[in-house]
């Protein structure tokens, strides 16, 4: 159950293709899986994209393949999209068994299945980060507020030891509607770009750093403490939290 069926059964009532009897029988049988499955090891819910915006999203970690296999053909029965963090290889190999189409992402470690075209919203969401190394963090936002909320643009390796490099692309970040900077060390990006825009900025911490980084509580930190007033923090290392909520932004 999901925004797009409603709609699509809404039209075709209107437009005198769909009998309203069918629409509500169509209705009535998925509402009968509704709201959740049970598969003995996870309840999948169903109507979270009608509470959320979005189909529940899967974290992979501490699952089995076959289980992480099992949960995303169920949700793939109600949401044409499927998102899975925190995967591995072996997670892509049991998803493709029962949904070929399924692509692994390298970077954040990420499964994605795309039936339907992405959601789109109001404005461009750009993600920010400081270096090289907070990649993985960073293309988990990405690539989570893509499929739920994009456009995303991303712009890499602009942490403050080279503030130039931030600076010259000063216009670009200031036509965003939402900034998601992400920063590992210090954590002292998200203060600078927030005092350079309008947007609201999503701040993520990441474990990229020496030991006094505390692996990431530094970061978190400084971030926590951002004299920037348009400065949010999510968890250590939470791209998809930072990319979850700026697509709920850009969906409003």
């Amino acid at each position: 159950m999901n925004e797009t069926l409603l709609r699509e059964l809404i039209a075709e009532v209107a437009a005198g293709t769909l009998r309203p009897e069918a629409a509500l029988a169509e209705l009535q049988a998925r509402m009968r899986r509704q709201p959740f499955e049970d598969l003995g090891f996870a309840r999948v819910d169903h109507h979270r994209a009608l509470r959320q915006g979005a189909a529940e999203v899967i974290l992979g970690r501490g699952k089995t393949p076959a289980q992480v296999g099992a949960i995303a053909a169920s949700i793939a029965q109600g949401s044409g999209n499927v998102l899975i963090t925190r995967a591995t290889r072996e997670m892509h190999a049991a998803v493709t068994a029962v949904l070929p189409e399924a692509e692994f992402h390298p970077i954040p470690q990420a499964i994605t299945v795309r039936r339907e075209p992405p959601t789109r919203g109001r404005g461009t969401i750009l993600v920010i980060s400081a270096g090289t190394s907070d990649l993985p963090v960073a293309e988990e936002a990405a690539l989570t507020a893509d499929l739920l909320g994009g456009p995303v643009e991303t712009l890499y390796d602009c942490g403050v030891s080279g503030l130039h490099r931030l600076l010259g692309e000063l216009d670009r970040i200031q036509r965003a509607r939402i900034v998601i900077v992400v920063a590992g060390m210090e954590g002292a990006l998200p203060s600078v770009v927030g005092g350079l825009v309008a947007a609201p900025v999503i701040a993520v911490p990441t474990s990229v750093g020496y030991g006094a980084s505390f692996g990431g509580v530094a970061a978190l930190l400084g971030m926590l403490n951002s004299c920037a007033s348009n400065v949010t923090v999510v968890n250590i290392d939470n791209g998809f939290g930072a990319g979850f909520t700026a697509a709920a932004i850009n969906r409003g």
